[in-house]
């Protein structure tokens, strides 16, 4: 074994207790001065303005033009707009006015397979704000009752 490795020990009869912790060595006055909570603690947040929202992102001004324009059409078999019955999967709007809307339908064998992506296409198109519109029509994941808002379901009867 090497002998710069050797742990060294040392019997001691006792050790000196610790000194006790005082409130009078705590009072300094400085330190309460610089704990102390001031007044004015929520100026600073208070004064804040709230960050600007993307036009294009949820909550912004195009966005929810779009979502609104999308709740205003409706499945011709199904009394209940094509937003609410969860046929949109997705709406992105670029800061330069191009929105792209990801749909399905409710089977590819829907009669309005043909109408229903350019009206889609028609009306995000004409929301102001809105300088090209794209519909982009998928079929994964198929669609099912269970995309429907509870609004949609409440409407047709079935919660």
């Amino acid at each position: 074994m090497d002998e710069d490795r050797k742990i060294v020990t040392e019997e001691v009869e006792a050790v000196a207790p610790p000194p006790r912790a005082r409130v009078d060595d705590a009072a300094d006055a400085s330190a309460r001065e610089t704990f102390e909570r001031k007044r004015d603690y929520l100026e600073g947040f208070l004064s804040q303005k709230p960050a600007a929202q993307s036009v294009g992102e949820p909550g912004g001004e195009t966005y929810e033009a779009i979502i609104a324009a999308l709740k205003e059409i409706y499945d011709p078999e199904i009394p209940v707009n094509i937003y609410d019955l969860g046929l949109i999967y997705g709406v992105e709007v670029t800061d330069d006015g191009h929105a792209a809307v990801t749909m399905t339908l409710t089977t590819p064998h829907c009669p309005v397979a043909e109408s229903m992506p350019g009206e889609v296409e028609l009306r995000v198109g004409s929301v102001p704000g809105v300088g090209h519109a794209e519909v982009n029509l998928v079929w994964d994941p198929p669609w099912d009752p269970g995309k429907m808002s509870d609004e949609a379901k409440l409407e047709l009867g079935m919660l």
